[in-house]
């Protein structure tokens, strides 16, 4: 049976305030400028590295490919190598990375809807 006690526990271990949490580590990663553009870019469907480097295009080769291995290591994408000439090499959002979807898409469409606000606020700031 699980007491009151046992469920105040298991918050605490997974509290993202604690620098030392695994949770907070996760918020880290999605939180990342590349990470919510893969998503995003994913969420239309599995695509080739080349196909997600050419949307991605700020993105460099390195923080590209790291990026898309540390999602994979958190089980967010799956990779998956075709043998041919050249090399094939696809990705794709799994069940929990599609869980991220709307997340991200709102936080994106956010960012689109109020940048001018944001702009606005920040030319304000600069000029005192």
């Amino acid at each position: 049976m699980t007491t009151e006690h046992d469920r105040d526990r298991a918050r605490a271990a997974y509290d993202a305030y604690l620098a030392e949490c695994p949770a907070r580590h996760l918020l880290d990663r999605i939180g990342d400028k590349w990470v919510s553009l893969i998503v995003s870019a994913l969420a239309d469907g599995p695509q080739r590295y080349s196909d997600l480097s050419r949307r991605i295009v700020s993105a460099s080769q390195k923080m590209l490919t790291q990026s898309l291995r540390n999602l994979e290591r958190d089980g967010l994408v799956t990779r998956t190598v075709t043998p041919s000439v050249p090399v094939r090499v696809d990705y794709a959002l799994t069940p929990l990375g599609r869980s991220l979807v709307p997340l991200m898409q709102a936080i994106k469409a956010w960012a689109e809807e109020h940048m001018d606000e944001v702009l606005a606020a920040r030319a304000r700031h600069d000029e005192r």
